[in-house]
């Protein structure tokens, strides 16, 4: 009886282990689990996870079962109407699907090169090229009267000249969108306005009012409001830009050598007509 006992106990912790072990297993999946079948065709969880890495980010905020569920039925769905078209899509769809091939596998080869740490030792360097040398850039907080003639601008002037507020005539006279602002545009520096305006704004002190200035737009009345340097930024500021560049050099460097190290051939393209590229009709034939 006691034998027995025993026995049976043992059998017992054989079971309660091995439904322990099943359980565990079941709670640490793999991408390989197979989630569903469709007919012959399975689905695993690595497929599920690989779709929900496409989708954008807000739907992570949805209840996890929610987007299991959801997930999971995209899949079905996906795999029953694929197994109607069996092994022989379209030509279009088998091109489409060797493009996505190798858009993914570039992807990874990205990946390769964006994950590399850069070194602060990299990113001191390429900050110092950028600014060591760089004298403080300066910014301008200007105002403008928009007109059609010269003549117009130039009465402009002779009204400030008399008195008037540059605000107030900006309201009244000025065709531009800024206009109703008092013609204000903010602060601004290099590259951002047309050049002949610029330039003219360049050359005023604070307060001053520019002569007409002509551009593609029509003849502008400039007030330079303010004027200051702008900082250099600092490293921290930049950090994530010059990472970014750093990143770019990296993947330039990537593509000179592989191709460097590829014998790649486009003759193929030579000759052809090059508005073929919208001639879907081939695709069809």
């Amino acid at each position: 009886m006691f034998t027995r006992l025993r026995f049976l106990s043992s059998t017992f912790m054989a079971a309660t282990l091995a439904t322990t072990l099943a359980v565990s297993a079941q709670d640490e999946p793999t991408a390989a689990t197979v989630v569903a079948k469709v007919g012959d065709t399975e689905i695993t969880l690595g497929h599920m996870l690989a779709l929900r890495s496409g989708l954008p980010p807000h739907y992570d905020q949805l209840p996890d079962e929610v987007l299991f569920d959801g997930v999971l039925d995209q899949l079905v769905q996906q795999t029953l109407l694929m197994q109607m078209v069996g092994d022989d899509p379209t030509l279009l769809t088998r091109l489409m699907i060797e493009n996505e091939r190798r858009a993914l596998m570039a992807a990874e080869a990205i990946r390769g090169v964006m994950d590399v740490p850069v070194s602060e030792e990299e990113l001191q360097a390429a900050y110092a090229e950028r600014f060591a040398d760089q004298d403080p850039e300066t910014e301008y907080h200007a105002a403008h009267i928009l007109v059609e003639t010269e003549e117009e601008a130039n009465e402009i002037i002779n009204e400030l000249g008399a008195g008037a507020q540059f605000g107030d005539l900006a309201k009244t006279r000025s065709t531009g969108p800024s206009g109703p602002n008092g013609g204000d545009l903010g602060w601004f520096g290099p590259g951002v306005m047309v050049e002949p305006f610029f330039d003219a704004v360049a050359q005023l002190q604070d307060g001053d009012v520019s002569d007409p200035v002509q551009t593609q737009f029509g003849w502008h009345v400039i007030k330079l409001i303010e004027s200051r340097a702008k900082d250099i930024p600092a490293l921290e500021a930049v950090r994530e830009e010059l990472l970014e560049e750093l990143r770019q050099k990296a993947f330039d460097a990537l593509i000179a050598q592989r191709e460097a190290e590829t014998t790649i051939d486009r003759s193929g393209a030579d000759g052809i007509n090059q508005s073929v590229i919208k001639s879907n009709d081939i695709l069809e034939n």
